[in-house]
């Protein structure tokens, strides 16, 4: 990696990171869009400036449709963000398929059990529908990832579960609780970069190998 990247990847782990503290800061406005965007949209580039092939194209754009998600999430509501992450995870499921290393059909319980607990959460019944289908998308995302020879962004992946799972919770059971508030936010972001980081060295480690080999 060369310096200008380390400091993408750098200043990516600083706005992601220090996004939790608007938890009790409270900023609203831009520049909680700005803040909230930044991190994943940092890991993006910093995928991009890695990228030598499709796969690192792929995991580069599905960062990105990742930072829209976050973004739409605070300027259009829930469903228009939850669009951009579903189309992000349905290119992370290609990227990780093309790099399985187990047979694909064992990422078909997880995506099921995923989408089963997530329509299991609101209270609401009839969003329930709709986000049992996003999460679908995100329990393929995770089940594929499972079985990819990325293991650091398999448990990034299931971190981005988590993180998802809770907030349809604050939808039902946890709607009182406090912990979706202090956990959503740091599962959600420590996923994404485990994914970011995972596929991004682990590619470029097998790059490394093949050159070392001709």
């Amino acid at each position: 990696m060369t310096a200008r990247s380390n400091l993408v990847l750098l200043a990516a782990l600083i706005a992601g990171t220090s996004f939790y503290f608007n938890h009790w800061l409270g900023l609203t406005g831009p520049g909680e869009v700005v803040w909230k965007g930044a991190g994943v949209a940092l890991l993006a580039l910093w995928a991009a400036m890695q990228a030598r092939n499709a796969d690192g194209w792929l995991i580069a754009l599905a960062l990105a449709l990742g930072a829209l998600g976050d973004v739409l999430l605070e300027t259009h509501g829930l469903t228009i963000g939850a669009l951009a992450f579903l189309a992000g995870h349905l290119l992370a499921v290609l990227l990780y398929l093309h790099n399985a290393r187990r047979s694909a059909w064992l990422a078909v319980p997880i995506a099921l059990g995923v989408a089963f607990l997530a329509w299991r959460l609101p209270v609401d019944r009839d969003a329930a529908g709709g986000i049992a289908i996003y999460a679908l998308g995100l329990g393929a995302m995770a089940g594929s990832a499972l079985v990819s020879r990325f293991p650091l962004a398999a448990l990034g992946a299931v971190l981005f579960v988590v993180s998802d799972l809770l907030i349809f919770a604050r939808l039902g059971p946890l709607a009182a609780s406090p912990l979706p508030g202090l956990l959503i936010w740091p599962t959600y972001f420590a996923g994404q970069a485990l994914i970011a980081w995972g596929v991004v060295t682990t590619m470029r480690r097998g790059d490394e190998n093949l050159h070392d080999r001709i």
